[in-house]
Protein backbone atom coordinates (compact mmCIF):
# COMPACT_ATOMS: atom_id res chain seq x y z
CA UNK A 1 0.00 0.00 0.00
CA UNK A 2 1.24 3.56 -1.04
CA UNK A 3 1.22 6.11 2.12
CA UNK A 4 -1.11 8.29 0.49
CA UNK A 5 -3.59 4.82 0.44
CA UNK A 6 -3.53 4.96 3.90
CA UNK A 7 -6.86 6.24 5.53
CA UNK A 8 -6.70 6.63 9.59
CA UNK A 9 -9.47 7.07 12.27
CA UNK A 10 -9.28 9.11 14.87
CA UNK A 11 -12.10 7.35 16.61
CA UNK A 12 -10.92 8.83 19.75
CA UNK A 13 -11.93 12.56 18.80
CA UNK A 14 -15.44 11.05 19.01
CA UNK A 15 -15.21 11.18 23.42
CA UNK A 16 -15.89 14.53 24.43
CA UNK A 17 -13.80 17.37 23.95
CA UNK A 18 -12.30 17.21 27.94
CA UNK A 19 -10.77 13.68 26.58
CA UNK A 20 -8.23 15.81 24.51
CA UNK A 21 -7.01 19.24 22.47
CA UNK A 22 -6.68 19.25 18.75
CA UNK A 23 -2.78 20.81 18.03
CA UNK A 24 -0.85 19.79 14.44
CA UNK A 25 2.60 19.01 14.54
CA UNK A 26 5.54 21.35 14.37
CA UNK A 27 7.89 20.25 11.91
CA UNK A 28 11.72 20.10 12.16
CA UNK A 29 13.61 22.16 10.18
CA UNK A 30 15.76 20.19 7.49
CA UNK A 31 14.86 16.74 8.75
CA UNK A 32 16.15 13.68 7.36
CA UNK A 33 15.56 10.01 7.71
CA UNK A 34 18.35 7.96 10.50
CA UNK A 35 16.13 4.86 10.17
CA UNK A 36 12.86 3.47 9.27
CA UNK A 37 11.54 -0.23 10.73
CA UNK A 38 10.25 -2.67 7.78
CA UNK A 39 8.46 -4.87 10.50
CA UNK A 40 6.26 -2.09 11.00
CA UNK A 41 5.59 -1.14 8.02
CA UNK A 42 4.27 -4.64 7.50
CA UNK A 43 2.16 -4.37 10.52
CA UNK A 44 0.33 -1.15 8.96
CA UNK A 45 0.27 -2.63 5.46
CA UNK A 46 2.70 -0.24 4.16
CA UNK A 47 4.91 -0.84 1.20
CA UNK A 48 8.65 -0.87 2.69
CA UNK A 49 9.86 1.22 -0.66
CA UNK A 50 7.62 4.00 0.42
CA UNK A 51 9.75 4.44 3.87
CA UNK A 52 12.69 5.91 1.16
CA UNK A 53 10.42 9.15 -0.38
CA UNK A 54 10.56 12.62 0.61
CA UNK A 55 6.89 12.21 1.16
CA UNK A 56 7.42 9.29 3.95
CA UNK A 57 10.21 11.67 6.00
CA UNK A 58 7.34 14.84 5.78
CA UNK A 59 4.83 12.08 7.43
CA UNK A 60 7.11 11.73 9.82
CA UNK A 61 7.41 14.95 10.49
CA UNK A 62 4.28 16.16 10.72
CA UNK A 63 3.96 18.13 7.67
CA UNK A 64 2.23 15.96 5.43
CA UNK A 65 -1.08 14.04 6.95
CA UNK A 66 -2.80 11.06 5.67
CA UNK A 67 -6.57 10.62 4.77
CA UNK A 68 -8.45 11.18 8.06
CA UNK A 69 -6.11 12.18 10.23
CA UNK A 70 -6.99 14.58 13.08
CA UNK A 71 -3.86 15.03 15.11
CA UNK A 72 -4.45 15.15 18.95
CA UNK A 73 -2.99 15.56 22.24
CA UNK A 74 -4.45 13.67 25.35
CA UNK A 75 -5.41 14.51 28.80
CA UNK A 76 -4.16 12.58 32.01
CA UNK A 77 -2.96 12.78 35.04
CA UNK A 78 -0.59 10.49 37.04
CA UNK A 79 1.35 9.87 40.31
CA UNK A 80 5.10 10.56 39.51
CA UNK A 81 7.36 9.01 42.27
CA UNK A 82 4.27 8.18 44.59
CA UNK A 83 2.68 12.20 44.25
CA UNK A 84 -0.68 12.61 42.48
CA UNK A 85 0.12 15.36 39.54
CA UNK A 86 -3.36 16.48 38.83
CA UNK A 87 -2.95 17.39 34.72
CA UNK A 88 -0.13 15.97 32.58
CA UNK A 89 -1.21 14.88 29.16
CA UNK A 90 0.30 14.46 25.70
CA UNK A 91 3.20 17.18 26.61
CA UNK A 92 5.45 16.40 23.26
CA UNK A 93 3.20 13.48 21.70
CA UNK A 94 0.63 13.94 19.35
CA UNK A 95 -1.58 11.17 17.77
CA UNK A 96 -2.34 11.20 14.14
CA UNK A 97 -4.71 7.93 14.34
CA UNK A 98 -5.32 4.23 13.83
CA UNK A 99 -5.22 2.09 11.53
CA UNK A 100 -4.94 -1.98 11.03
CA UNK A 101 -5.42 -1.87 15.62
CA UNK A 102 -2.04 -0.01 15.25
CA UNK A 103 -2.64 3.97 17.30
CA UNK A 104 0.07 6.46 15.18
CA UNK A 105 2.12 8.90 17.23
CA UNK A 106 4.65 11.55 16.66
CA UNK A 107 7.08 11.98 19.84
CA UNK A 108 8.68 15.37 19.44
CA UNK A 109 6.58 16.94 17.22
CA UNK A 110 6.44 19.83 19.01
CA UNK A 111 4.30 21.93 21.66
CA UNK A 112 1.12 20.92 23.00
CA UNK A 113 -1.54 22.05 25.41
CA UNK A 114 0.01 19.54 27.91
CA UNK A 115 3.63 20.73 27.44
CA UNK A 116 3.86 22.85 30.81
CA UNK A 117 6.25 25.11 29.58
CA UNK A 118 8.05 22.67 27.99
CA UNK A 119 9.01 22.69 23.66
CA UNK A 120 7.43 19.60 22.71
CA UNK A 121 10.78 18.25 21.51
CA UNK A 122 12.44 14.94 21.67
CA UNK A 123 16.55 15.09 20.81
CA UNK A 124 18.32 12.33 18.87
CA UNK A 125 19.74 10.47 21.77
CA UNK A 126 16.29 9.76 23.74
CA UNK A 127 15.07 8.86 20.23
CA UNK A 128 17.61 6.60 19.58
CA UNK A 129 16.79 4.71 22.63
CA UNK A 130 12.68 4.62 22.17
CA UNK A 131 13.33 3.59 18.48
CA UNK A 132 15.63 0.79 19.16
CA UNK A 133 14.42 -0.57 22.38
CA UNK A 134 10.79 -0.94 21.65
CA UNK A 135 11.83 -3.55 18.71
CA UNK A 136 14.28 -5.53 20.89
CA UNK A 137 11.66 -6.08 23.64
CA UNK A 138 9.41 -6.80 20.92
CA UNK A 139 11.91 -9.31 19.36
CA UNK A 140 12.18 -11.12 22.80
CA UNK A 141 8.23 -11.63 23.56
CA UNK A 142 7.65 -8.58 25.30
CA UNK A 143 4.10 -6.84 25.04
CA UNK A 144 5.29 -3.40 23.94
CA UNK A 145 4.82 -0.42 21.38
CA UNK A 146 6.25 -0.33 18.34
CA UNK A 147 8.79 1.87 16.16
CA UNK A 148 7.51 2.93 12.89
CA UNK A 149 10.45 5.13 11.47
CA UNK A 150 12.76 7.54 13.20
CA UNK A 151 13.81 11.28 11.56
CA UNK A 152 16.47 13.78 12.83
CA UNK A 153 17.20 17.12 12.11
CA UNK A 154 20.06 20.35 12.87
CA UNK A 155 17.52 21.96 14.54
CA UNK A 156 18.56 22.48 17.94
CA UNK A 157 17.25 21.54 21.28
CA UNK A 158 18.05 22.48 25.26
CA UNK A 159 18.23 19.88 27.74
CA UNK A 160 21.23 19.30 30.09
CA UNK A 161 23.33 20.54 26.77
CA UNK A 162 22.39 21.64 23.64
CA UNK A 163 21.36 18.62 21.24
CA UNK A 164 19.99 17.89 17.75
CA UNK A 165 16.05 17.93 17.43
CA UNK A 166 14.41 14.15 16.68
CA UNK A 167 11.07 13.02 16.23
CA UNK A 168 10.16 9.15 16.52
CA UNK A 169 7.00 7.66 15.28
CA UNK A 170 5.93 4.92 17.59
CA UNK A 171 2.69 2.67 17.34
CA UNK A 172 0.84 0.98 20.00
CA UNK A 173 -2.77 -0.55 20.33
CA UNK A 174 -3.81 1.78 22.74
CA UNK A 175 -2.43 5.22 24.24
CA UNK A 176 -4.77 5.02 27.37
CA UNK A 177 -2.85 5.04 30.61
CA UNK A 178 -3.68 4.31 34.15
CA UNK A 179 -3.46 8.18 34.79
CA UNK A 180 -6.40 8.93 32.14
CA UNK A 181 -8.58 7.35 34.11
CA UNK A 182 -7.30 9.11 37.47
CA UNK A 183 -7.91 12.81 35.22
CA UNK A 184 -11.72 12.27 36.00
CA UNK A 185 -11.85 10.53 39.11
CA UNK A 186 -9.77 13.30 40.91
CA UNK A 187 -11.65 16.20 38.52
CA UNK A 188 -14.59 14.59 39.56
CA UNK A 189 -15.67 13.75 36.19
CA UNK A 190 -17.44 10.16 37.30
CA UNK A 191 -19.53 10.20 34.01
CA UNK A 192 -16.55 10.29 31.88
CA UNK A 193 -14.90 7.32 33.51
CA UNK A 194 -17.95 5.54 31.92
CA UNK A 195 -17.51 6.99 28.71
CA UNK A 196 -13.07 6.28 29.01
CA UNK A 197 -14.43 2.44 30.05
CA UNK A 198 -16.35 1.54 27.20
CA UNK A 199 -13.89 3.05 24.99
CA UNK A 200 -11.16 1.28 26.30
CA UNK A 201 -13.66 -2.11 26.33
CA UNK A 202 -14.23 -1.84 22.61
CA UNK A 203 -10.60 -0.87 21.29
CA UNK A 204 -8.46 -3.30 23.58
CA UNK A 205 -11.10 -5.91 25.09
CA UNK A 206 -13.58 -6.26 22.61
CA UNK A 207 -14.43 -9.80 23.60
CA UNK A 208 -16.48 -8.11 26.83
CA UNK A 209 -18.34 -6.02 24.63
CA UNK A 210 -21.95 -5.93 25.99
CA UNK A 211 -20.98 -8.50 28.57
CA UNK A 212 -22.32 -8.28 31.93
CA UNK A 213 -19.90 -7.13 34.56
CA UNK A 214 -18.10 -5.73 31.76
CA UNK A 215 -15.99 -3.13 33.53
CA UNK A 216 -14.99 -5.09 36.32
CA UNK A 217 -13.76 -8.04 34.03
CA UNK A 218 -11.72 -4.92 32.22
CA UNK A 219 -10.14 -4.37 35.53
CA UNK A 220 -9.24 -8.42 35.82
CA UNK A 221 -7.89 -8.04 32.61
CA UNK A 222 -5.91 -5.09 33.67
CA UNK A 223 -4.36 -7.25 36.93
CA UNK A 224 -3.32 -9.89 34.94
CA UNK A 225 -1.88 -8.26 31.67
CA UNK A 226 -0.08 -6.14 34.04
CA UNK A 227 1.03 -9.10 36.19
CA UNK A 228 2.41 -10.72 33.12
CA UNK A 229 4.27 -7.73 31.89
CA UNK A 230 6.55 -7.28 35.67
CA UNK A 231 6.82 -10.96 35.05
CA UNK A 232 8.40 -10.41 31.43
CA UNK A 233 10.44 -7.74 32.44
CA UNK A 234 11.81 -9.01 35.56
CA UNK A 235 12.84 -12.18 33.07
CA UNK A 236 15.11 -10.57 30.82
CA UNK A 237 16.27 -8.08 33.64
CA UNK A 238 14.93 -5.16 32.29
CA UNK A 239 14.63 -1.88 34.24
CA UNK A 240 12.04 0.63 33.08
CA UNK A 241 12.70 3.21 35.55
CA UNK A 242 10.00 5.82 35.71
CA UNK A 243 6.91 3.45 36.40
CA UNK A 244 4.77 6.48 37.16
CA UNK A 245 0.72 5.66 36.54
CA UNK A 246 0.90 7.83 33.78
CA UNK A 247 3.22 5.74 32.38
CA UNK A 248 1.16 2.63 32.69
CA UNK A 249 -0.91 1.45 30.12
CA UNK A 250 -4.18 0.11 30.38
CA UNK A 251 -3.60 -2.49 27.25
CA UNK A 252 -0.70 -3.88 29.53
CA UNK A 253 2.04 -2.89 27.15
CA UNK A 254 5.53 -1.37 27.66
CA UNK A 255 5.01 2.53 27.08
CA UNK A 256 7.38 4.99 27.14
CA UNK A 257 11.03 4.18 27.21
CA UNK A 258 12.90 7.13 29.02
CA UNK A 259 16.21 5.91 31.80
CA UNK A 260 15.54 2.26 30.70
CA UNK A 261 18.47 -0.74 31.31
CA UNK A 262 19.37 -4.18 31.42
CA UNK A 263 20.91 -5.69 33.89
CA UNK A 264 24.52 -6.33 34.06
CA UNK A 265 25.34 -8.55 36.76
CA UNK A 266 21.72 -9.37 38.42
CA UNK A 267 21.48 -6.95 40.95
CA UNK A 268 18.11 -6.58 42.64
CA UNK A 269 18.43 -2.99 44.12
CA UNK A 270 19.71 -1.84 40.88
CA UNK A 271 18.79 1.73 39.96
CA UNK A 272 18.70 3.08 36.36
CA UNK A 273 17.38 6.63 36.70
CA UNK A 274 19.86 8.87 38.65
CA UNK A 275 16.33 10.83 39.41
CA UNK A 276 15.12 8.11 41.51
CA UNK A 277 17.10 8.67 44.66
CA UNK A 278 15.14 6.23 46.91
CA UNK A 279 14.77 3.52 44.48
CA UNK A 280 11.10 3.61 44.26
CA UNK A 281 11.72 2.08 40.54
CA UNK A 282 14.57 -0.06 41.63
CA UNK A 283 14.65 -2.93 39.20
CA UNK A 284 13.33 -5.51 42.75
CA UNK A 285 10.77 -2.97 43.42
CA UNK A 286 8.81 -2.94 39.64
CA UNK A 287 5.86 -6.17 40.56
CA UNK A 288 5.08 -3.91 43.94
CA UNK A 289 4.94 -0.33 42.55
CA UNK A 290 2.92 -2.09 39.58
CA UNK A 291 0.52 -3.73 42.47
CA UNK A 292 0.35 -0.26 43.82
CA UNK A 293 -0.23 1.46 40.66
CA UNK A 294 -3.43 -0.90 40.20
CA UNK A 295 -4.76 0.09 43.30
CA UNK A 296 -5.05 3.53 42.24
CA UNK A 297 -6.44 2.73 39.09
CA UNK A 298 -9.12 1.12 41.43
CA UNK A 299 -9.49 3.69 43.36
CA UNK A 300 -10.24 6.20 40.10
CA UNK A 301 -12.58 3.22 39.23
CA UNK A 302 -14.34 3.30 42.56
CA UNK A 303 -17.70 5.69 41.04
CA UNK A 304 -18.36 2.60 38.29
CA UNK A 305 -16.71 -0.54 39.87
CA UNK A 306 -17.22 -1.68 43.21
CA UNK A 307 -14.11 -1.14 45.64
CA UNK A 308 -14.39 -4.24 47.08
CA UNK A 309 -14.61 -6.22 44.22
CA UNK A 310 -11.66 -4.64 42.76
CA UNK A 311 -9.39 -5.26 46.24
CA UNK A 312 -10.39 -8.83 45.85
CA UNK A 313 -9.40 -9.15 42.04
CA UNK A 314 -5.94 -7.37 43.40
CA UNK A 315 -5.22 -9.97 45.84
CA UNK A 316 -4.51 -11.89 42.70
CA UNK A 317 -1.79 -10.41 41.35
CA UNK A 318 1.04 -11.87 43.47
CA UNK A 319 -0.43 -15.62 42.54
CA UNK A 320 -0.17 -14.10 38.90
CA UNK A 321 2.73 -12.86 38.98
CA UNK A 322 4.52 -15.81 40.41
CA UNK A 323 2.99 -18.49 38.16
CA UNK A 324 4.39 -16.54 35.24
CA UNK A 325 7.87 -15.10 36.43
CA UNK A 326 8.43 -19.06 37.44
CA UNK A 327 7.07 -20.34 33.75
CA UNK A 328 9.62 -17.97 32.10
CA UNK A 329 12.47 -18.62 34.27
CA UNK A 330 11.58 -22.14 34.45
CA UNK A 331 11.78 -22.04 30.16
CA UNK A 332 15.14 -19.90 30.99
CA UNK A 333 17.07 -23.12 32.89
CA UNK A 334 15.45 -25.39 30.74
CA UNK A 335 13.14 -27.24 33.07
CA UNK A 336 9.49 -28.04 31.77
CA UNK A 337 7.95 -30.17 34.37
CA UNK A 338 6.94 -28.16 37.40
CA UNK A 339 9.49 -29.48 40.39
CA UNK A 340 8.65 -28.43 43.88
CA UNK A 341 12.32 -27.07 44.83
CA UNK A 342 12.13 -25.11 41.40
CA UNK A 343 11.58 -21.89 43.43
CA UNK A 344 14.96 -23.01 45.72
CA UNK A 345 17.12 -23.53 42.93
CA UNK A 346 16.51 -20.42 41.30
CA UNK A 347 16.63 -18.29 44.45
CA UNK A 348 19.75 -19.98 45.03
CA UNK A 349 21.11 -19.19 40.92
CA UNK A 350 20.32 -15.42 41.47
CA UNK A 351 22.09 -15.11 44.80
CA UNK A 352 24.83 -16.73 43.03
CA UNK A 353 24.70 -14.66 39.78
CA UNK A 354 24.56 -11.24 42.52
CA UNK A 355 27.18 -12.20 44.68
CA UNK A 356 29.81 -13.22 41.93
CA UNK A 357 29.02 -10.55 39.51
CA UNK A 358 28.22 -12.47 36.69
CA UNK A 359 26.56 -11.04 33.75
CA UNK A 360 22.85 -12.08 33.53
CA UNK A 361 22.19 -12.01 30.17
CA UNK A 362 25.97 -14.09 29.17
CA UNK A 363 25.11 -16.21 32.05
CA UNK A 364 21.82 -17.68 30.73
CA UNK A 365 23.48 -17.97 27.21
CA UNK A 366 26.10 -20.18 28.24
CA UNK A 367 23.78 -22.17 30.14
CA UNK A 368 22.28 -22.44 26.94
CA UNK A 369 24.87 -24.71 25.59
CA UNK A 370 25.22 -26.53 29.00
CA UNK A 371 26.10 -30.38 28.46
CA UNK A 372 27.71 -31.55 31.72
CA UNK A 373 31.07 -29.39 30.88
CA UNK A 374 31.32 -26.85 33.67
CA UNK A 375 34.53 -24.69 32.33
CA UNK A 376 32.64 -21.97 30.20
CA UNK A 377 30.55 -21.36 33.09
CA UNK A 378 33.05 -21.16 35.58
CA UNK A 379 34.74 -18.72 33.44
CA UNK A 380 32.21 -16.09 34.20
CA UNK A 381 33.45 -15.70 37.82
CA UNK A 382 36.25 -15.50 40.28
CA UNK A 383 35.24 -17.31 42.67
CA UNK A 384 34.09 -20.70 41.42
CA UNK A 385 32.47 -23.01 44.39
CA UNK A 386 29.31 -20.91 44.96
CA UNK A 387 28.80 -21.13 41.00
CA UNK A 388 29.97 -25.00 41.42
CA UNK A 389 27.54 -25.72 44.04
CA UNK A 390 24.81 -24.67 42.38
CA UNK A 391 25.45 -26.52 39.19
CA UNK A 392 25.83 -29.50 41.59
CA UNK A 393 22.20 -29.01 42.20
CA UNK A 394 21.10 -28.11 38.62
CA UNK A 395 22.78 -31.33 37.13
CA UNK A 396 20.56 -33.38 39.94
CA UNK A 397 17.22 -31.04 38.83
CA UNK A 398 18.40 -32.00 35.32
CA UNK A 399 18.01 -35.81 35.87
CA UNK A 400 14.45 -35.10 36.46
CA UNK A 401 13.53 -33.82 32.77
CA UNK A 402 13.70 -35.04 29.14
CA UNK A 403 16.39 -33.73 28.06
CA UNK A 404 15.76 -34.17 24.52
CA UNK A 405 16.24 -30.73 22.55
CA UNK A 406 16.78 -29.18 25.44
CA UNK A 407 19.65 -27.03 24.60
CA UNK A 408 18.25 -26.05 21.20
CA UNK A 409 14.84 -24.65 23.35
CA UNK A 410 17.32 -22.59 25.68
CA UNK A 411 18.82 -20.75 23.10
CA UNK A 412 15.15 -19.66 21.36
CA UNK A 413 14.62 -18.53 24.65
CA UNK A 414 17.73 -16.95 26.27
CA UNK A 415 18.78 -13.88 23.64
CA UNK A 416 22.51 -13.79 22.95
CA UNK A 417 22.24 -10.09 22.14
CA UNK A 418 20.29 -7.64 24.10
CA UNK A 419 20.40 -3.52 23.72
CA UNK A 420 22.60 -2.78 27.13
CA UNK A 421 23.33 0.69 27.14
CA UNK A 422 27.07 1.21 26.44
CA UNK A 423 25.75 -0.34 23.32
CA UNK A 424 23.24 2.31 22.71
CA UNK A 425 25.65 4.80 23.57
CA UNK A 426 27.85 3.76 21.01
CA UNK A 427 25.19 3.37 18.61
CA UNK A 428 24.06 7.40 19.70
CA UNK A 429 27.44 9.01 19.47
CA UNK A 430 27.92 8.01 16.28
CA UNK A 431 24.99 9.56 15.17
CA UNK A 432 25.25 12.75 16.37
CA UNK A 433 28.51 12.70 14.26
CA UNK A 434 26.53 11.64 11.15
CA UNK A 435 27.37 8.15 11.17
CA UNK A 436 23.51 6.43 11.00
CA UNK A 437 25.32 2.90 10.45
CA UNK A 438 25.14 1.35 13.56
CA UNK A 439 21.39 2.39 14.51
CA UNK A 440 20.29 0.44 11.65
CA UNK A 441 22.83 -2.57 12.33
CA UNK A 442 21.29 -2.40 15.95
CA UNK A 443 17.91 -2.63 14.92
CA UNK A 444 18.69 -5.64 13.32
CA UNK A 445 20.09 -7.10 15.79
CA UNK A 446 17.66 -5.88 18.28
CA UNK A 447 15.23 -8.05 15.70
CA UNK A 448 17.13 -10.92 15.88
CA UNK A 449 18.45 -11.31 19.64
CA UNK A 450 18.97 -15.23 19.47
CA UNK A 451 20.57 -15.43 16.30
CA UNK A 452 24.52 -15.43 15.62
CA UNK A 453 25.88 -12.13 14.77
CA UNK A 454 29.74 -12.69 13.91
CA UNK A 455 30.33 -8.62 13.12
CA UNK A 456 28.74 -7.87 16.41
CA UNK A 457 30.20 -11.09 18.98
CA UNK A 458 31.82 -8.22 21.22
CA UNK A 459 28.42 -7.17 22.39
CA UNK A 460 27.30 -10.54 23.71
CA UNK A 461 30.27 -10.77 26.28
CA UNK A 462 29.83 -9.40 29.79
CA UNK A 463 29.43 -5.66 30.36
CA UNK A 464 33.07 -3.91 30.03
CA UNK A 465 33.48 -3.45 33.95
CA UNK A 466 33.23 0.61 33.35
CA UNK A 467 30.28 0.84 31.62
CA UNK A 468 28.30 -1.53 34.18
CA UNK A 469 25.43 0.01 36.28
CA UNK A 470 25.37 3.05 34.22
CA UNK A 471 22.18 5.51 35.47
CA UNK A 472 20.39 7.73 33.26
CA UNK A 473 18.31 10.82 33.70
CA UNK A 474 14.42 11.59 32.85
CA UNK A 475 15.67 13.00 29.37
CA UNK A 476 17.55 9.79 28.24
Amino acid sequence: MKLQEINLNTSYLELDSVFYDRVNPTPLHKPYLISHNPEATKLIGLDAQEAQTQEFIDFVNGKELLEGSQPFSMCYAGHQFGHFVPRLGDGRAINLGETQGWNLQLKGAGPTLYSRQGDGRAVTRSSIREYLMSEAMHALGIPTTRALALIGSDERVARERWEKGAIVLRMSPSWVRFGTFEYFYHTKKHDKLETLADYVIVQSFPHLKDKEDAYFLMYNEVVKGTAELMAHWQSVGFNHGVMNTDNMSIASVTIDYGPYAFLDAYDFNYICNHTDQDGRYSFGNQPPVAYWNLSMLARSLSPIISMERMEKALESFGELFSQKYLELMRAKLGLHKQQQGDLGLLKHLLGVLGSQNIDYTAFFRALSHYDGHRVPLLALCVLQTPLNEWLDDYDKRLKLEESENRNEKMLRTNPKYILKNYILQEAIEKAEEGDLSLVNDLLKLAQNPYEEHSAFERYAKSTPPHHQNLKLSCSS
